[in-house]
Order: C-alpha cells, then structure tokens, then sequence
C-alpha cells in the first residue's frame, strides 16, 4: 500500500467532489430517502465506478510512459479549466443549494429499504458516469502505478463527501462557497498536472 499516493488520491477527489453534483445528488436524495439507505446506495455506485476507473487507468498504465504522464497531464488541466468554469458561474449565479435539484426528482419518492437503496445506486451511477472523479482516479492509477492505494483513497473520499452531504449538506453549503470551493479543487489540479509534466520533462 503505497501511502503517500493514497492521501493524494483522497485529496485530489475530495476536494474535487465536494462542489460537484456527487454532493448535490446525495443531500437531493436524503431529503427523500432514509439517509442511511442513500449513502448505501450511493457508496455501493462509487464503488463499481472507481473499481472501473482503477481498471481502465491500470490498462492505460501498459502504455509508455511518457505517453501516459502527457495525457495524465492533459486530464489534469482539463479538469482545472472544467472545474473554473463552473466555479465562475456559480459565482455570477451566486451559491443556490438547489441548483440543478431537479435532475435528480427521477427517483420515486415512495421507495423504502432495499429499493430506496437500488434508487439512490442508479441515480449516482448513471450521474456519475464519466465524471471528472473518474478520469481523475484513472489518470492517477496510471500516474503512480499504485491501483490498490488509489482506489482506496478515491472511494475513501467519494464516501466521504456523500457522508457529509448526507449528515450536513446544507449547513456546509450555507458556510463554505460553492465557487470557493471550485477554485481551489481547479488549483488542485493544476498542481497535479504540472508535478505531472515536471516528472515528464525530467
């Protein structure tokens, strides 16, 4: 277990979750559902995607790697300029914790137990899917060729941000910027995109 690729792994994906629709769509879900049964739901999501996102960055790991640390690099300043986008315009909309609520009113409000479980599982799923968490994780397993280490610490973050939402999505919300938030999960992977270019230059 390479430890210091795991803390990075959880604070490269924590802090680039934590204003994404990962949050959004669990606090949505747990004023409908038990919140125990959505986190459930939503971690179980988290975990077949990352254990997808590991696998495809363990491939792309084959290739050469200076190939690797270009595209890495490349998914990293991706991932900033996506990230300030977003943070620009929730700062010209200003901060709304229903923004974009309504993607997420899909799921029956009745369902109870296993169901609401197997609701909140495909909500995040097909949410998720393909998101910046993802390519990130990826882009990280083949970066350090540590896919166990990188896979705890994706899920541990995932797991994290969905609990906080959860437990106190909108408190955190009405306290810390949405934006704020953005800029710096923008400045997290700028940081790892120029290590990342450092060690290809080298």
């Amino acid at each position: 277990m390479d430890l210091a690729a795991l803390a990075l792994t959880f604070g490269a994906i924590f802090v680039v979750e934590l204003p994404d629709k990962t949050f959004l769509a669990t606090l949505v879900l747990a004023t409908r559902y038990r919140p125990l049964l959505v986190w459930i739901g939503v971690g179980l999501a988290f975990t077949v995607q990352t254990a997808i996102a590991v696998g495809l960055g363990q491939a792309a790991s084959l290739l050469p790697q200076d190939l690797v640390r270009g595209i890495a690099a490349a998914l990293f300043l991706a991932g900033a300029v996506v990230l300030v986008r977003e943070g620009r315009r929730h700062l010209r909309a200003g901060s709304e914790v229903d923004d974009g609520a309504d993607e997420y009113d899909a799921a029956p409000a009745s369902a109870v137990g296993w169901r609401a479980v197997l609701a909140s599982f495909l909500v995040l799923f097909a949410a998720e899917w393909g998101d910046l968490s993802q390519l990130l994780t990826l882009s990280l397993v083949a970066r350090y060729e540590a896919p166990l280490s990188v896979f705890v610490g994706a899920l541990a973050a995932l797991l994290t941000v969905s609990a906080l939402a959860v437990i106190v999505g909108r408190s955190l919300l009405r306290i810390v910027a949405v934006h704020v938030l953005h800029f710096v999960g923008a400045g997290v992977c700028v940081l790892l995109a120029t290590l990342t270019v450092v060690e290809l230059v080298r």
